[in-house]
């Protein structure tokens, strides 16, 4: 069995061509599938059309969250969900090809429990956003705890046990590539050229796209805190060196400038750097605030499991 996680916001308008193709490749591949989408709270007629596609074909299996969670708890409940042997996560926006999971089942089946997709070219996306995302993984692999691998989203194919590992982790803020990462196991990447999407608006605007950067600093490494520490010494050592000068300065010569512009600009200089410790400090509080909550990380309004996995139930059942 293979199960495809697809999650979807808002996606009325790419989900008819992006059915087709997967229908497609799934049609090429001699394994039984199932295709589970996650409504993420969609407000369009994206949870309508889901149900008419399960209507239509058997493969598909509908998980309706109760509202929109965001995408990374939307893979979460698609993967806790999951019931096939290898697991394939694809968004619905037809960036990513669907025709690569051929390849990945032929790595899977050569013994690695991850298979991911690297991007050589991204097409379709501005300067900055290239940029950016460039300088964001760099930067987590110098910094963070887990090598997480260059130029590489969500796209992938999971083995059972990699996703059996996945569905033990509970944490409620929840970097899905620094997971995929932490848990281990054999891996690859499969390079390809990543497509524009093929209808509709992105819902990763450069703010949510930040506060996910955040998310997957924070959840994976300490760093920013010895950041400030560092800082904070380096400042309180300048500042010792400064006003020893300044002492020894009046004392031989006196001090006739009241020196207001120099006070104000130091008062700015440790204040600002007062506060950039303090809010990263208030980072990971607030995350452990979080933690020590313990609230599930979704509710399911409606399950429609496919065709397959209702008659698996039932013989079960008999």
């Amino acid at each position: 069995m293979l199960s495809i996680i697809v999650p979807a916001f808002n996606e009325q308008d790419v989900l008819g061509e992006f059915h087709q193709r997967i229908s497609k490749v799934l049609d090429g591949i001699d394994m039984a599938a199932e295709i589970l989408y996650v409504n993420d709270g969609s407000t369009d007629e994206t949870y309508a059309l889901l149900c008419e596609l399960h209507r239509q074909d058997d493969r598909v299996a509908i998980v309706n969250l109760s509202r929109n969670f965001g995408k990374e708890i939307a893979m979460t409940a698609g993967l806790h969900k999951a019931t096939g042997d290898a697991v394939v996560v694809i968004d619905a926006d037809l960036q990513d090809p669907p025709e690569l999971i051929p390849q990945f089942i032929t790595e899977w089946q050569n013994g690695y429990d991850v298979v991911y997709a690297t991007r050589r070219r991204r097409e379709g996306e501005s300067l900055f956003k290239k940029t950016t995302a460039h300088a964001f993984y760099r930067f987590m692999r110098t910094i963070g705890d887990v090598q997480l691998p260059a130029d590489t989203g969500d796209y992938r194919l999971l083995s059972r046990r990699a996703v059996d590992a996945l569905n033990t982790l509970s944490e409620r803020h929840r970097f899905m590539k620094g997971l995929f990462a932490w848990i281990g196991f054999k891996q690859k990447a499969v390079v390809y050229d990543r497509d524009p999407r093929f209808a509709g608006e992105t819902k990763w605007n450069y703010w949510r796209l930040w506060n996910l950067a955040i998310e997957g600093i924070t959840s994976f490494t300490t760093v920013p805190l010895k950041f400030a520490t560092y800082l904070g010494f380096l400042v309180a050592l300048v500042a010792f060196i400064y006003g020893s000068i300044m002492i020894v300065k009046t004392l031989l010569y006196g001090n006739p400038v009241p020196g207001y512009p120099s006070l104000v600009a130091i008062m700015l200089f440790f204040g600002g750097v007062q506060l950039m410790a303090i809010g990263l400090l208030g980072e990971y509080i607030g995350r452990i605030f979080t933690e020590t909550k313990q609230r599930p990380l979704y509710f399911v309004s409606d399950y429609l499991p496919s065709k397959a996995c209702a008659e698996k139930s039932d013989q079960a059942v008999a």
